[in-house]
């Protein structure tokens, strides 16, 4: 087993860095934030992910994992690095690269033996080489360093299954040595290894990740036309789920992509094309629809409704995406802004990212609008004017129809998710309106399908 330390405990970081310590590895995590420090090792996560905390506290116990600010203690002898440090985007749709930089000249004052760099953050192509030579730029001590590229996919909410379960694991390198050292780092993950070049590597991230972001935001755009064409995106997409070719998964329609990868990939590539002269234009594509599909709700109820002013407004679900309390690039963001702005009288509600929330619109009066956060779905919906449902939460989805009507001043109700069945929320008296779906269900249906939708 080797000594591996991990820079950086957001999600890329302390999951890599908890699910080594659990395949054996005796692992170190590094961060500047010293309080940060303290809860981890009191086995306290500092996000929300689902098993995470239980395998925080079961390798600390074990003397395999452990949380440091020292990182020259951390760096010193490792037998490899990992950089999971953030990469945010910057206002041109550029990668931030300075916090890798600071890692990678820190490991370069610290190494005292040969040691390889691995960078999980998503970086731009190339960045790898760069990383490589800024580290023998500085470097103090003679020994031998290399870098690679293993580019992280675990989707937040899921992130320590999707580490310890990948479909495969991603190494770029350059030379043997760096490419045996993976694999046997690797090699009790059991899990396929795909060796590339660190170029590759890089590119097979982003290209990963646009592909997916493009798949979401072809589907909201043929769920757009739907509307206006009288067709069901739902029947749509599960017709097209039994293709092998296309597959089942990110074809739901919604309010648009938020979190901390696609939105920042998506730009990253397409900046770095722009950079190369060349014009990504489905990237581009994808990035203009999601833009406007964030917002697609919140224009609908205005065409409806005169003013938000002085209304009660339900917002259910605050976070990108249900299982996670990140709340960067959700549609929430987008929404809550534009009705605080029209006065509105906002009552959020978010099993677990209200208070990531909280730091950003404080409860209280906010420009012409208030916003308050509760802890029960049902104060949220008391006596509302409209609700607009963002996130998918499972608190949310098993709400009946029956609900809205009898807690809703107005049965208005705008759902981002297409979480419920359209004819169910009609015969229950609620205005309802979704994403792509067409306002009734099909003229004809058998009596099994009558009986199923009256359960």
């Amino acid at each position: 087993m080797f000594k591996i330390a991990v820079a950086g405990t957001g999600y890329v970081g302390l999951v890599a860095g908890v699910c080594f310590a659990e395949v054996g590895h005796n692992v170190t995590c590094v961060d500047i934030d010293e309080k940060k420090i303290e809860l981890m090792k009191k086995g306290i996560s500092p996000i929300y992910e689902a098993d995470l905390e239980d395998l925080m506290r079961k390798n600390y116990a074990l003397g395999r994992l452990d949380y440091t600010t020292d990182y020259k203690s951390a760096y010193r002898d490792a037998d490899a690095i990992f950089i999971g440090v953030g990469t945010p985007e910057q206002p041109d749709g550029s990668a931030n690269l300075t916090y890798i930089a600071t890692v990678a000249r820190q490991i370069a004052e610290t190494i005292e033996k040969d040691c390889l760099v691995v960078v999980k953050s998503t970086v731009p192509v190339g960045t790898n080489d760069k990383v490589e030579q800024f580290i023998k730029d500085f470097l103090v001590n003679d020994v031998k360093v290399e870098v690679a590229s293993n580019p992280e996919f675990l989707a937040q909410g899921s992130a320590v299954h999707d580490t310890l379960h990948a479909a495969r694991i991603i190494i770029g390198t350059e030379s043997k040595w760096a490419e045996d050292m993976l694999r046997k780092i690797y090699e009790p993950f059991n899990l396929p290894i795909v060796s590339v070049s660190r170029r590759s590597a890089e590119m097979i991230k982003y290209a990963s990740n646009d592909f997916l972001a493009l798949k979401i935001s072809y589907m909201n755009d043929i769920a757009n036309l739907c509307e206006l064409v009288g067709a069901n995106i739902q029947d749509v997409a599960r017709g097209m789920s039994y293709d092998e070719r296309i597959g089942s998964k990110f074809l739901n329609a919604g309010i648009g992509y938020g979190g901390s990868c696609f939105p920042k990939d998506t730009k990253a590539l397409e900046y770095l094309a722009r950079q190369h002269g060349y014009e990504l234009r489905t990237i581009k594509a994808a990035i203009d629809v999601n833009k406007d599909q964030k917002t697609m709700l919140y224009k609908k109820a205005c065409r409806r409704l005169i003013t938000f002013n002085g209304l009660k407004v339900a917002a259910l679900g605050l976070t990108f995406k249900p299982g996670t309390d990140d709340i960067r690039e959700a549609p929430s963001l987008e929404n809550i802004p534009l009705l605080l702005e029209q006065g509105a009288e906002v009552y959020a509600y978010d099993p677990v990212g209200a208070d990531n929330f909280k730091k950003k619109f404080p409860e209280g009066k906010i420009g012409q609008g208030t916003i308050k956060y509760v802890n029960d779905i049902k104060d949220a919906l008391h006596d509302a004017n409209i609700c607009f449902i963002f996130t998918e939460w499972t608190q949310i989805k098993d709400l009946k129809a029956e609900d809205f009507k009898k807690l809703m001043k107005n049965a208005l109700v705008y759902d981002g998710r297409n979480i419920y069945d359209v004819e169910k929320m009609k015969r229950a008296g609620v205005e309802y309106y979704s994403i792509g779906r067409p306002s009734s269900i099909k003229a004809y249906e058998s009596e099994e399908e009558v009986a199923a939708s009256n359960e």
